[in-house]
């Protein structure tokens, strides 16, 4: 079946690093680099997951190589080792533990105290103590400018979003998708659907499946690995396009992705932990999107040229004003 913006083929899976399997840094390290900075990552998913997970990999392997720090991953997707896990990181004088997802954040809070010298930051959090930092990435921001493309483009005024877990930080960027649908077209309706975790891709294609059958033609998806299920159902009908969440998804599925909001969470990453091991992170609960250019729109190469130039304008035009701060993409333009 032919489809007019094929993607690029899919990149090589990121590579796994083992629970608690420890890295000597390697070239392009900071001066002050002394191999002693110790940073682990604790993640709900696995570091293969195209998205989410893989960012945050990324951004650890950036850590390793440009602080010269020691590094680990632990893929942490039993919710009840949460507490178990920050404990013994903590106990073994690791200097930074990162929770990447909303769901560490209770365990962190919990256990930070009594472990003062360990700085925790939690990814996608929205609470803070004496040693617990946390960063919400505005990826509403992103996925109001993807709202507003889908209807744009979209014959019928349907939408779907598909999510993994219904947890706090997954709303704001359904929220936004939705509003940037109706700043272009006020009937537009979005309809949202949750798998329940974050692995079972063929739940998320049945999900896909039944809002293609509604007359959706395009989905959003925040789903980490579920998300390959929505990718493949995109691909498998004429005319029906997803988005991807987190990073540029266009070669998951070759075809499957129009455009993709982007977090630039190695960035964000690296910048955390420099800070911290300069001594000048001051704990806090706070945010970064497209004001601070961690937050992006990108349109999958094949398609951008088919697009068109107005499109590109549209497209641009949006971005400007949200990093500007003239719509407040939570509630609408003002």
């Amino acid at each position: 079946m032919s489809r007019p913006f094929p993607g690029r083929p899919r990149a090589a899976a990121a590579l796994l690093v083992l629970a608690l399997a420890f890295a000597a840094g390697c070239g392009g390290r900071d001066d002050a680099a002394t191999g002693d900075f110790r940073v682990a990552l604790l993640l709900p998913g696995p570091v293969s997951d195209d998205g989410w997970n893989a960012s945050a990999h990324e951004g650890l392997l950036r850590i390793e190589r440009e602080l010269g720090a020691r590094v680990a991953v632990v893929e942490s997707l039993d919710k009840s080792r949460f507490e178990e896990n920050y404990r013994e990181l903590a106990a073994q004088g690791w200097d930074l533990v990162f929770g990447h997802g909303y769901e560490f954040q209770d365990a962190a809070l919990r256990v930070a105290p009594d472990f003062p010298a360990t700085t925790f930051v939690v990814i996608a959090g929205n609470r803070s103590a004496d040693n617990v930092g946390s960063v919400h990435f505005r990826i509403e921001d992103a996925s109001y400018v993807l709202g507003a493309l889908a209807a744009r483009l979209s014959e019928r005024p349907l939408a779907g979003m598909i999510g993994g877990e219904e947890i706090p930080s997954l709303k704001p960027g359904f929220t936004g998708f939705a509003n940037g649908a109706r700043s272009v077209r006020p009937d537009f309706e979005v309809v949202e659907k949750y798998v329940g975790n974050w692995h079972d891709v063929a739940l998320a294609r049945e999900h896909a499946e039944a809002l293609i059958e509604q007359g959706a033609r395009f989905l959003f998806q925040n789903a980490d690995k579920a998300g390959l299920g929505v990718f493949q159902a995109a691909a498998a009908h004429e005319g029906v396009w997803a988005f991807g969440s987190n990073k540029d998804q266009s070669g998951v599925v070759p075809g499957a992705v129009l455009a993709s909001a982007v977090l630039d969470i190695p960035a964000a990453y690296l910048k955390l932990a420099r800070d911290i091991r300069a001594g000048t992170y001051r704990p806090a609960a706070a945010t970064m999107g497209m004001k601070e250019g961690v937050v992006s729109v990108v349109v999958s190469p094949d398609a951008a040229s088919s697009l068109g130039p107005q499109i590109a304008s549209f497209l641009a035009d949006l971005e400007t004003r949200i990093a500007a701060g003239e719509i407040d993409v939570l509630a609408g333009a003002r």
